[in-house]
């Protein structure tokens, strides 16, 4: 019996931190055939050099130069440079995994419009712990009053507040209507409170050297708090939820924003 066809893969931003931890993941899965890498900061380089990743692949510095045109290519930049590359993946078919994070509702609005012959996936963290933390603070705003959410990440992360962040706030809003507004009427320091998120639910971002990614939820009603909290110590923990996305963006038509539809929450 002749084995199935493996997806291929390339990976934008391969000479990163992140993507080079997603080139060794994408290498040592049996269903997958890591054939393509992008990065304009390590031209004409070897993935084996760059990544460590047992490859002759060369590095090529931006997807119209690849000599080899993957099923699936998966995006850990940056905003301005993930929204060139998902640009190319819809133009040319190709599906994308991307998680980048910063969108905007005009980006999110372009994919679907431009994604017709191919697929693409978004989440704003590939964890599946995270995913989870996510949706027991959905099953839990409506049973409190007050929430507020602490985020904390490596100090090479430029966006503010983190994408999970966002989404969760946004889905404990969409949750529950039911929430007190803030108490405070002045602050010593402005920004002290934090940022106003939908509902009104406060998000803190803590940047520091040594944490990699990591998010505490607070909630709170009479005479008793509930803290839901989740931690990434190291980049390997995205990398089951980015192969899993990998392998199933085919079967998931037009845009899809997180990884809820494929773990089935």
């Amino acid at each position: 019996m002749a084995l199935p066809e493996k997806i291929t893969v390339g990976v934008f931003g391969a000479a990163g931190r992140m993507g080079a931890t997603v080139c060794a993941a994408v290498a040592g899965d049996q269903d997958l055939e890591l054939v393509a890498a992008v990065d304009p900061g390590a031209v004409g380089e070897s993935l084996r050099k760059v990544t460590g990743v047992d490859s002759d692949i060369e590095i090529a510095g931006k997807a119209e130069h690849l000599d080899v045109k993957p099923q699936v290519m998966i995006d850990f930049t940056h905003l301005e440079a993930a929204r060139a590359n998902l640009a190319w993946c819809a133009e040319q078919g190709v599906h994308a995994v991307g998680g980048t994070t910063g969108f905007l509702d005009a980006d999110f609005q372009r994919f679907r419009e431009t994604f017709t012959t191919s697929n693409c996936l978004i989440a704003p963290n590939f964890a599946i712990g995270a995913i989870l933390m996510m949706r027991f603070a959905e099953l839990a705003a409506p049973w409190f009053e007050t929430a507020e959410v602490i985020e904390f990440h490596h100090d090479a992360k430029v966006d503010a507040p983190s994408g999970t962040a966002i989404r969760t706030v946004e889905r404990m809003a969409a949750a529950s209507s039911d929430w007190t507004a803030d108490p405070t009427t002045t602050n010593t320091i402005d920004g002290a409170r934090g940022a106003e998120g939908p509902a009104g639910i406060r998000i803190h971002a803590v940047r520091m050297h040594g944490m990699v990614a990591h998010q505490e939820v607070l909630l709170g009603t009479t005479g008793q708090t509930l803290s839901i909290r989740h931690d990434s110590y190291d980049r390997s923990s995205f990398m089951p939820g980015v192969l899993l996305a990998a392998k199933n963006v085919a079967s998931h038509a037009g845009l899809t924003i997180g990884l809820d539809a494929l773990v089935d929450l």
